[in-house]
């Protein structure tokens, strides 16, 4: 299965990517939220994994929405990962079209969890 993971900082991008990889998932990675729809457009993944909060540039459930709201990527699922979990942000998460979430820090096997759950 393809995975998308969208997220800016470098360190956590190369962490799940590398995990997902080593579980046998072909993964290809965007620093940022506008980069990962074009990637989305282009690669058709089964799954996205996408930051929530990005620091600058486009938040990462305006990004969902948009992939949500694409007919050629509507299809694709969205996994958010965050490092809020409170019913409010569970909610917005959910209205931005997300099928889950992932909290930050990542738990190695709760992520794997999540993905294999989409495979």
């Amino acid at each position: 299965m393809k995975v998308l993971v969208v997220e800016d900082d470098s360190l956590n991008r190369k962490l799940v990517s590398e995990i997902l990889r080593r579980s046998g998932y072909t993964v290809i990675a965007a620093s940022n939220a506008g980069e990962g729809i074009r990637i989305a457009r282009e690669e058709q993944p089964a799954l996205v994994l996408m930051n929530v909060q990005f620091f600058g540039g486009m938040d990462g459930l305006v990004a969902a929405r948009q992939l949500k709201e694409d007919n050629s990527t509507k299809h694709i699922r969205v996994v958010a990962i965050t490092n809020f979990t409170d019913r409010e942000d569970e909610r917005r998460i959910y209205e931005a079209g997300c099928a889950a979430y992932v909290a930050n820090p990542i738990r190695f096997h709760e992520l794997l969890q999540t993905v294999s759950s989409f495979a």
